[in-house]
C-alpha cells in the first residue's frame, strides 16, 4: 500500500458519482501552484505528466521531472527523457512467453538464495492475450474454426501449459485463452477501464487513489487503445519487464503533432479509407518518434471504433502514438461495451475534474506542428502493393498495379517486362501433387536470426512440423495469372473492431449472393475477427451465412493472415506460382503488407476495408477498375458492378444497433473457459 505525497498541494478530491469522494493528483492544482501552463499542454502530454507527478518519489522520479514536463514547449530541443510509470501491461503470446520465462527464472534465483520466491511478482496488472498462434490451415469449410483450433493446441500444448502455470503462480498475471480474440481488440472492448484505482494511505489513513489508465504492450499496435483516450504504445521485452516490476519506462520528451480534423466522411467512404489516408499524410510529414494528437470537430464526430482504426496504424505512419482525447464518445463506448454505469460516471467525473474532458478546438493548444485534413476529401482507397503508406485511390488501382509490374525493384516495383503480363497458368486443385502439405509450406523462412523488432512484429514459428491433408482445400480448376487474387482475408483488429465496416462486408456479401455472384475456389478466403462479439452480431443480423456462401467462413479468433499466419495454399497453386514466377495478390483488412509478410509466395499485397476485401475476392483480380468494370455476371446474365451492391450508410446504421449491446459484451467476456473448453483439458 503506497503512501501518497502532496507535492505542490496537488493531492485533491473529486466526486465519484456515487455520493463519495476519491483522491487524485490534480493537474489544475499543479497549474494553480505556478508550476507551469498545464492547461495549454497537449492532452497526451498532460496524461503522462499525471503519472510523473503521482509517482514522484524524489528518487527514481525527482521533482525536477515534474517541473520540466509541466513546462513542455512545442518547439524546444529534445534532450531530456521522461520517466513514465505505467498502470498496466498487455502482452501477446509470442512476446509474452519469454517474459514469463524471465519471471520464472527470477523466482528460481530467489529460491536458491533461500528467500521466498513469491517476492518476485509483477507490481502492476499484466494481461496476456493468446492471439499469435492460430493459423489458417483450414478455410472455406463450415468447421474451419474447430479444425484450426485443434491444430493450434497440438502445436502449442507445452507453451499453453506454461502459460496456465503462470496464471496460478502470479497474482497479477492473467491470461485470455486462445480462441477469444486479438489482444488490441480485447484490450479495447474488455481490459481497458479508462480510470484505475489503488489502495493507499494519506496521513496514515486509508484512502483510494484514482488515476488514468495507461499501459505499454509488447506489440507495436498497442496504440489502438489511443482511440479511447488512453496513453499506450508498443515496447520491447526489457522495457515491458521493467514496467511490470514498477520501474519507469524512459522515452525522449516528444514533439506533439496536432492533426486538425474537420468535415465529415462522404457516402460510401469507410473508416479504413480514412486510416489509409492519414497513414499516407503522416508518413509524408515524418512523425517518427513523435506523439500525434487528433483534434477539432471532425475528430469529435468520429465514433471510438473509427478512432481506434486510425490509432491502430500509428506504427505504419511512424508515430509513437495516434491519440484522441477523452470526450462523451468515450463514455458512450464504455457504456455500450458493457462497463458498469457506476464506472462510466466515475470515468467522466474524473476527467472533468482533471480538465481533460472534451476534444480541443483549433487554437486551444500550441502543437509542435499543425496539420489539417478535411474528412470530406477522403475517397475509397487501398494501399500497396508493398507498403501501407502507398495509398491508391480505388479507380487507379488497375493502372498502379500495371505500372508497378514493370517498375524497378528498387522503386517498389516488380521489375518485369510488359510482355510477361500474358503469362497464364492453369491449376487443378483436385489433382493431388503432394499427398500431404507441410503446414509451413509457403510461410516465411529466415536464414538469419531476426532482430528484436522483427520478432516482435512477426508471427511465431510453429513448434513441430504438422501436416495439412489435401482435403483442407476446395477442389477447383481455373486459370491464374499476374494480379490474380489468391488470398482474401477479413482479418486484423485494425478493422474487425469496427462494426460499421464488418456489417458493410456482410451486407455486400448478402447482395452479391442474391445477385448470383460467387468467389472462385482458388481464392483462399477467410474471416478471423478480433473478438467473439463480431460473430455474435454477424449471426444476429443474419449476414454470416452470406459470407459463408462466398467462402468467408470463420477460421479463428486471432491475428492469422495479418501477421503471416495465412497457412498454405493448395499445392498446385503454389507450384504454378513458383513455376511461372507469378505476381499473385492478396487482399486483406490488415495493417501491414510488406512483400512476403502475408504469404511467402504472394508478392503483391493490398490493404483495404472488409467490404472491399469481399469485392476483390468476387472479382478475383487486382488489375481491375471496380468503379467502371463489373465484378462478374449475375444469375440473370447481366453484369454486376460494385456500385450495385455497395451498402449505403443508412443500411449500415440500421444494423449498428445490433452490434454494440452491453449484455453481449458482458456475456462473452465473462467465461473464457466456457467459450474454449480445450483450454481446461
Amino acid at each position: 500500500m503506497n503512501k501518497l505525497h502532496s507535492l505542490f498541494d496537488s493531492l485533491q478530491e473529486f466526486d465519484l458519482g456515487n455520493g463519495h469522494q476519491g483522491s487524485f493528483y490534480s493537474l489544475r492544482a499543479l497549474e494553480k501552484a505556478g508550476v507551469g501552463p498545464i492547461s495549454r499542454l497537449p492532452v497526451s502530454i498532460r496524461l503522462v505528466l499525471e503519472s510523473v507527478l503521482r509517482n514522484c518519489d524524489g528518487n527514481k522520479i525527482p521533482e525536477s521531472n515534474v517541473k520540466e514536463l509541466a513546462n513542455w514547449q512545442p518547439r524546444a530541443e529534445r534532450t531530456g527523457e521522461i520517466p513514465f510509470v505505467v498502470a498496466r501491461i498487455v502482452l501477446q503470446d509470442f512476446t509474452g512467453v519469454p517474459l514469463l520465462v524471465d519471471l520464472a527464472a527470477m523466482r528460481s534465483a530467489v529460491a536458491r538464495m533461500g528467500r521466498n520466491p513469491r517476492l518476485v511478482e509483477p507490481l502492476v496488472p499484466v494481461d496476456l492475450v493468446v492471439d499469435h498462434s492460430v493459423q489458417v490451415d483450414f478455410a472455406g469449410v463450415p468447421d474451419a474454426l474447430q479444425r484450426n483450433l485443434e491444430m493450434e493446441f497440438r502445436r502449442n500444448r507445452e507453451r499453453y501449459q506454461f502459460l496456465k502455470w503462470g496464471m496460478q503462480a502470479f497474482d497479477t498475471f492473467k491470461v485470455v485463452p486462445p480462441g477469444i480474440g486479438i489482444v488490441h481488440q480485447v484490450n479495447l472492448e474488455y481490459l481497458a477501464k479508462g480510470v484505475l484505482s489503488s489502495p493507499s494511505t494519506v496521513n496514515d489513513q486509508p484512502a483510494t487513489i484514482y488515476y488514468p489508465d495507461t499501459l505499454v504492450g509488447t506489440d507495436s499496435h498497442t496504440t489502438m487503445i489511443n482511440g479511447l483516450g488512453i496513453v499506450g504504445w508498443g515496447v520491447g521485452g526489457i522495457e515491458a519487464e521493467a514496467g511490470m516490476l514498477g520501474q519507469p519506462v524512459y522515452f525522449l520528451t516528444p514533439e506533439v503533432v496536432g492533426v486538425h480534423l474537420k468535415g465529415e466522411l462522404r457516402e460510401g467512404v469507410t473508416a479504413t479509407d480514412l486510416a489509409l489516408t492519414i497513414t499516407q499524410l503522416l508518413r509524408q510529414a515524418k512523425v517518427v518518434g513523435k506523439f500525434v494528437e487528433f483534434y477539432g470537430p471532425g475528430a469529435a464526430a468520429l465514433p471510438v471504433v473509427d478512432r481506434a482504426t486510425i490509432a491502430n496504424m500509428a506504427p505504419e505512419y511512424g508515430a509513437t502514438m495516434g491519440f484522441f482525447p477523452i470526450d462523451a464518445e468515450c463514455v458512450n463506448y464504455l457504456r455500450a461495451t458493457g462497463r458498469s454505469e457506476e464506472h462510466c460516471r466515475l470515468y467522466e467525473n474524473y476527467y472533468r475534474a482533471q480538465g481533460l474532458f472534451g476534444i480541443p478546438k483549433k487554437g486551444d493548444i500550441p502543437y509542435s506542428t499543425d496539420l489539417e485534413l478535411d474528412l470530406g476529401s477522403v475517397v475509397s482507397s487501398v494501399a500497396g502493393p508493398k507498403r501501407p503508406q502507398d495509398r491508391i485511390e480505388l479507380p487507379k488501382l488497375k493502372q498502379e498495379f500495371l505500372a508497378a509490374f514493370t517498375r524497378p525493384l528498387m522503386e517498389n516495383g516488380f521489375g518485369r517486362k510488359p510482355e510477361d503480363l500474358r503469362t497464364m497458368a492453369r491449376v487443378n486443385t483436385a489433382k493431388e501433387v503432394h499427398p500431404f502439405i507441410d503446414h509451413t509450406y509457403g510461410h516465411r523462412r529466415l536464414g538469419v536470426e531476426p532482430s528484436e523488432s522483427e520478432m516482435r512484429d512477426q508471427h511465431p514459428a510453429p513448434d513441430t512440423p504438422e501436416q495439412v491433408p489435401p482435403t483442407a482445400f476446395p477442389k477447383a480448376e481455373s486459370e491464374i495469372h499476374h494480379g490474380s487474387v489468391l488470398i482474401a482475408a477479413i482479418t486484423s483488429c485494425t478493422n474487425t473492431s469496427n462494426p460499421s465496416v464488418m456489417l458493410a462486408a456482410g451486407l455486400l456479401a448478402k447482395k452479391a449472393v442474391e445477385r448470383g455472384l460467387r468467389v472462385n475456389p482458388v481464392v483462399k478466403a477467410s474471416l478471423a475477427p478480433g473478438s467473439r462479439v463480431v460473430s455474435d452480431y454477424l449471426n444476429q443480423t443474419g449476414l454470416q451465412p452470406f459470407l459463408d456462401q462466398l467462402g468467408f467462413n470463420l477460421v479463428g479468433y486471432g491475428c492469422t493472415t495479418c501477421i503471416g499466419n495465412s497457412g498454405p495454399l493448395a499445392a498446385p497453386i503454389e507450384d504454378a506460382i513458383n513455376k511461372y514466377d507469378l505476381i499473385a495478390a492478396s487482399v486483406l483488412s490488415g495493417n501491414r503488407n510488406f512483400e512476403a509478410r502475408v504469404h511467402q509466395s504472394i508478392k503483391a499485397n493490398f490493404l483495404m476495408s472488409p467490404p472491399l476485401v469481399v469485392a476483390f475476392a468476387l472479382a478475383g483480380r487486382v488489375d481491375i477498375d471496380l468503379t467502371s468494370e463489373p465484378l462478374g455476371k449475375g444469375k440473370d446474365g447481366q453484369a454486376v458492378f460494385l456500385r450495385d451492391i455497395w451498402p449505403t450508410m443508412k443500411e449500415v446504421r440500421g444494423l449498428m444497433q445490433s452490434a454494440l449491446k452491453p449484455e453481449v459484451f458482458r456475456k462473452l467476456y465473462r467465461d473464457f473457459a466456457g467459450q474454449n473448453p480445450k483450454w481446461n483439458e
